[in-house]
């Protein structure tokens, strides 16, 4: 009994020693990702707030560069996933639909696969009808680019202005009808 006492009094102060004080769970994985509180819903951030997104670039899935300048005038949700993400297969086809939805009036889908090789993350696009395109980072660096927003959690969901300044994060899974009420708001904001 007293070993027992012990063993729970030792993974308790374990645990209390892994957050860091914001919600955040540390996970000893190299410190490249970590698991997060995930935000329930998107908030606006009031326009004069924003901060502009920092640039990136690479290749994506399908061979093609692509640069983070692409995305300028439009709006955009960039989507951190990866095919061994379990909450990233039920959000994955909802973000096609809203896509779908949404593709023709301003509104730009990038994926950001993380710590996948090229056939599991070009499979898990595949088997889930997604048609949005995505990049691959393979070591994070899109990730890290994003460091003063928690891109580390996967999955995690940047939305940009028009003017490539971030409107909304999400850390864990996205719920359509948010993204979509989001999405209604920066279209409607004058660009």
């Amino acid at each position: 009994m007293r070993r027992l006492l012990l063993a729970l009094a030792a993974v308790a102060l374990a645990l209390t020693g892994c957050t860091t004080g914001d919600g955040a769970v540390d996970v000893n994985n190299g410190g490249e990702f970590r698991f997060v509180e995930g935000t329930p819903r998107g908030e606006v951030i009031p326009a004069d707030d924003r901060a502009t997104a920092p640039e990136f670039s690479g290749t994506l899935l399908d061979g093609a560069e692509f640069s983070s300048t692409e995305l300028a005038g439009d709006v955009a949700v960039i989507n951190f996933w990866g095919s061994w993400c379990a909450p990233c297969r039920v959000e994955s086809p909802e973000f096609q639909e809203v896509y779908a939805e949404v593709r023709d009036r301003g509104v730009q889908f990038l994926g950001i696969n993380v710590k996948d090789t090229d056939q599991l993350a070009r499979a898990f696009e595949e088997n889930f009808g997604i048609e949005f395109p995505s990049l691959d980072d393979p070591r994070g660096e899109v990730a890290l680019a994003f460091r003063d927003y928690p891109a580390s959690a996967i999955p995690s969901t940047i939305v940009l202005d028009r003017q490539s300044r971030v409107a909304v994060v999400y850390t864990g899974a996205v719920r359509q009808d948010d993204l979509r009420g989001v999405l209604d708001l920066l279209m409607a904001e004058e660009g």
